[in-house]
């Protein structure tokens, strides 16, 4: 269990980027598996899930997750009767209470959002297809259309791969300079003719871009950190035939 110290200062919030640990599943899962959309066991799943409610103190109904598709897409809670678990998108903003959102990762970037001033809380799925398209962006968006300032916003970016260990071919690079010539400057080349790619880096100047400045990182990777991470690039290199997902949470009460 990881923590911000920023969102720590909020008695009205609960929030934890969970780890693997302290879970039931066993095999490429142990142990603590949010995934649905993983080939685990789906009571141990919801075990899992349940492991999850009551350490961020609400009821298990109350856990909200996505069906993530690497999109653009922000779902907002508004009232009672838009609460509904597993719809189709990437983010979530919401300004309900008691209501847990959550965000599955195996290497991409789960990022947690606050504005105390408005007292609204979101959470967003980042990786590369996402964050190109962007998730980031249309969060913020969010907010913004709920009148919350970008002044007052607290972002924080969770584990995540780091740049180490995400190699990539050239296509992959010339997706984003498509984009913007600028984002050649989150790839470095190596010997072997293939370039390693800073996701966090990029999910951060998204971020900084839009005047967001009250920013935290957990630096921590996601690849190498086995013991606390599932990897679906470090599954992939082991050839097994799944990974987990970790779950990253932020409630208001």
């Amino acid at each position: 269990m990881f923590f911000s110290k920023k969102l720590k200062k909020f008695k009205n919030i609960k929030h934890c980027f969970f780890s693997r640990k302290n879970g039931v599943s066993s095999g490429f899962y142990k142990s603590l598996n949010c995934g649905i959309g993983s080939g685990d066991k789906r009571d141990n799943v919801y075990k899992n899930l349940e492991i999850v409610s009551k350490n961020i103190s609400c009821d298990k109904d109350s856990l909200i997750t996505l069906n993530q598709k690497h999109s653009d897409k922000v779902i907002h809670f508004e009232n009672k009767s838009s609460i509904k678990d597993k719809l189709v998108g990437d983010a979530i903003v919401s300004e309900k209470k008691n209501i847990g959102i959550g965000i599955l990762t195996a290497d991409c970037v789960p990022i947690l959002f606050y504005d105390p001033s408005k007292k609204i809380i979101g959470c967003a799925h980042a990786g590369w297809k996402g964050a190109l398209k962007g998730i980031i962006k249309n969060t913020i968006k969010k907010f913004n259309q709920l009148n919350s300032n970008n002044s007052d916003l607290i972002a924080v970016v969770g584990p995540c791969i780091n740049k180490k260990n995400y190699e990539v071919n050239e296509d992959f690079l010339e997706k984003f300079i498509k984009q913007d010539i600028k984002n050649e400057i989150f790839f470095e080349k190596k010997d072997n003719g293939k370039y390693i790619f800073d996701l966090r880096a990029f999910v951060n100047k998204e971020i900084f871009s839009l005047n967001v400045k009250n920013v935290e990182n957990l630096e921590m990777d996601t690849f190498s950190e086995k013991e606390f991470f599932y990897s679906y690039r470090r599954s992939c290199l082991n050839k097994e035939q799944d990974y987990g997902r970790c779950i990253s949470v932020i409630l208001m009460t």
